[in-house]
């Protein structure tokens, strides 16, 4: 009885590990198509602030600060990226895979 009673706990919290998995690999996904929209933004903003320093009708600070913006967005995607993929070996882990 005791065994029987191990064997449906571990099977439960296989269960509840997969679906955790499964529930921030969705959650990371729609956060990297939210970055990436937002650095596609960015980048546009970008070139709007040169063409308007090229124009003469902004500072170079103003371009300045737009790149910052960009580059900070892109380095969010990154880490974004990075904890999706972490996120899925999680998953192939809890699946039962791996080496270990």
């Amino acid at each position: 009885m005791q065994a029987v009673f191990h064997y449906e706990q571990a099977i439960l919290k296989a269960h509840v590990d997969v679906m955790n998995q499964l529930a921030r690999i969705e959650n990371y996904s729609r956060s990297f198509e939210v970055k990436s929209s937002e650095v596609e933004i960015l980048n546009q903003s970008v070139n709007i602030a040169s063409n308007l320093f090229n124009s003469a009708r902004a500072d170079y600070v103003e371009v300045l600060l737009t790149q910052e913006e960009t580059l900070e967005a892109k380095l969010e995607l990154i880490e974004v990226k990075g904890k999706l993929l972490q996120s899925k070996v999680n998953l192939y882990r809890a699946l039962g895979g791996g080496w270990r």
